[in-house]
C-alpha cells in the first residue's frame, strides 16, 4: 500500500490536482448564480476541491504531466488555467446580461425606469422589470441544468487543452466569444420586441390624440395608461418570452460546448 500511496502523493500529482481545482475555481469564480448570489466562500471552495477530485482520475490518466522546475513556471500554468476556467463561466453570463438589456428597454417604455430595486446577485440598484426578466432567466437557467453544461463545459476543455501544455487563445477562440457577446444585444431586442411595438404605436397614438386636442392634458393619461398596457403585454407574452429564453439558452450552452473544440 504504501509506493500506491507515494505514487498518488507525488509532486506531479499533486500539481496536476492544483491545476485542475485553479481551472474549476475560475470557472465558479464567473459562472451564472454561484458567482453572483451570496453563496459562502467555504461552500464555492469545497465544491471546487469536489469537482477536482472527481476529474482529477480522468485527467491524470489521459495526459503525462511533467513538472516545471520553477515557480514562474508554475505561476504561468495557474494563471492559464484560471483564465480557461473564467472564459467559461464569462461566457455564461452574455444570456443574463441580453435579459436585462431586454428589461431596461421595457421599462423605459412602459415608464417604469425610475423604479429601481436591489439586484441580490449584484448589489447593485437596477430596474425593476430587469429583475423580474433575470429572475425568469434564472428559472430557466436552473430548469435546464444549465450548470451541468457548464461543468461538462470544464471536463471537455481538459480533453482539448490538459493541464500543462503551453496554450494560448487562438483566433478561433476569441471570434466565438466575440460571436457570443455580440448576440446579446439581437437577443435582448428579440426578447421584447413585441412589446417594444405595441408601446411605440401607442405612444404615437398619444402624440395624435395631443394634436387633435390640445385641451386635453394627454400626460396625465399617458403615463397610467403605458404602465397597464406594458404589464398586460407582459402578461400575454409571458408564454412565449419563456419558450424563447428555453431556446436561446439551449444555443449558449452548446456554444459554450463547442469553444474548446
Amino acid at each position: 500500500m504504501q509506493p500506491n500511496l507515494l505514487t498518488l502523493l507525488s509532486p506531479s500529482n499533486i500539481l496536476i490536482f492544483v491545476l485542475i481545482f485553479t481551472r474549476i475555481s475560475g470557472m465558479i469564480f464567473s459562472m451564472p448564480l454561484i458567482s453572483t448570489y451570496p453563496i459562502p466562500q467555504q461552500v464555492k471552495i469545497w465544491l471546487g476541491a469536489l469537482v477536482a477530485f472527481l476529474l482529477f482520475p480522468m485527467v491524470a490518466a489521459n495526459h503525462s504531466f511533467i513538472v516545471p522546475h520553477s515557480m514562474p513556471e508554475v505561476l504561468v500554468y495557474l494563471i492559464r488555467e484560471f483564465s480557461i476556467g473564467f472564459l467559461i463561466g464569462f461566457c455564461a453570463n452574455f444570456l443574463f446580461a441580453a435579459v436585462q438589456i431586454g428589461g431596461e428597454f421595457v421599462s423605459i417604455q412602459t415608464g417604469l425606469s425610475m423604479s429601481q430595486v436591489l439586484d441580490p446577485a449584484t448589489g447593485e440598484a437596477t430596474q425593476i422589470l430587469s429583475q423580474m426578466y433575470s429572475y425568469m432567466a434564472t428559472m430557466v437557467f436552473i430548469g435546464l441544468n444549465a450548470h451541468q453544461w457548464l461543468f461538462a463545459a470544464i471536463y471537455k476543455s481538459f480533453q482539448a487543452f490538459p493541464p500543462g501544455i503551453e496554450y494560448f487563445f487562438t483566433g478561433d477562440i476569441i471570434s466565438q466569444v466575440l460571436h457570443m457577446s455580440s448576440t446579446m444585444f439581437s437577443i435582448g431586442i428579440s426578447m421584447i420586441l413585441p412589446i417594444f411595438c405595441v408601446m411605440f404605436v401607442s405612444e404615437v397614438l398619444m402624440g395624435f390624440m395631443s394634436k387633435m386636442m390640445p385641451q386635453m392634458n394627454i400626460f396625465m393619461v399617458a403615463i397610467p395608461l403605458k404602465i397597464y398596457v406594458g404589464i398586460v403585454l407582459m402578461l400575454m407574452f409571458l408564454s412565449p418570452t419563456v419558450t424563447y429564453l428555453v431556446t436561446v439558452t439551449q444555443n449558449y450552452l452548446k456554444g459554450i460546448l463547442n469553444i474548446f473544440i
